[in-house]
């Protein structure tokens, strides 16, 4: 169990003060639908901080559930699937520094083409790919979103997502900044919901490296106070 302080602001930065970068992924296949319309939320809100932005649809990029590694790697360690994931995952999913999951709600849980982009990382991770652990380093400590859309707006809908977001950000040391959620059915409905989960995924895509983020451990030294004393908020 790891106990060390673990109390986490901006993100740093590499000594050349680039300016980050952020991937959104959207797991829907209708490229105006409510998660897409979140996503484009998110982009703008980045944008206008200046944020370095690219915006993939995953179905793009995959064709195929993972294998067996076992059965299927090539013999210079290579994923035998012929498709494009290798470009979406070492072009634009590891040199970010923070990633936004954009997904419809599927029978409680991530459509299937987001839960294959997480499968699919195993066939880079794993002991079996000579390069695994350049991959596994550059998965780590990234900044995580989640942007959801759902016809329920039951709260419970959403938590099994929520939970399994958490869990990968907490395995790859990563920080989940912060879940935006939408309601609509029609195409694009998203945008009438009246709690605004597109002007909160501006503001996410906005504050998305910048915001403040604290997950402490028991014996973390810290005040007892989250805001500054003379904060105004």
């Amino acid at each position: 169990m790891n106990l060390k302080p673990h109390w986490k602001g901006e993100i740093e930065l590499n000594p050349k003060n680039h300016s980050p970068k952020l991937l959104i992924l959207v797991g829907s296949p209708r490229r105006k639908g409510n998660s897409a319309a979140l996503a484009a939320a998110v982009q703008r809100g980045a944008e206008q901080v200046r944020t370095q932005v690219s915006l993939r649809f995953i179905d793009s990029y995959i064709s195929s559930f993972l294998h067996d590694c076992r059965t299927c790697r090539l013999p210079d360690s290579e994923c035998a699937i012929a498709d494009q994931y290798r470009t979406l995952f070492f072009d634009d999913f590891l040199p970010a520094d923070g990633v936004v999951f954009c997904s419809p709600v599927y029978w409680y849980g991530l459509s299937a083409q987001t839960k294959a982009f997480f499968d699919r990382t195993f066939c880079y991770y794993a002991a079996s790919y000579s390069e695994s652990a350049h991959v596994m380093e550059r998965m780590s400590r990234k900044r995580i979103g989640l942007a959801l859309a759902s016809e329920e707006t039951y709260p419970g809908a959403s938590l099994g997502i929520i939970h399994q977001i958490q869990e990968y950000s907490r395995y790859t040391d990563s920080e989940f900044v912060g879940v935006v959620r939408g309601f609509g059915n029609s195409r694009g409905e998203v945008v009438n919901d009246p709690s605004s989960p597109v002007t909160a995924a501006e503001q996410l895509g906005r504050e998305f490296f910048r915001s403040k983020y604290s997950d402490y451990r028991l014996d973390t030294q810290r005040s007892g106070r989250v805001w500054p004393s003379d904060s105004t908020h």
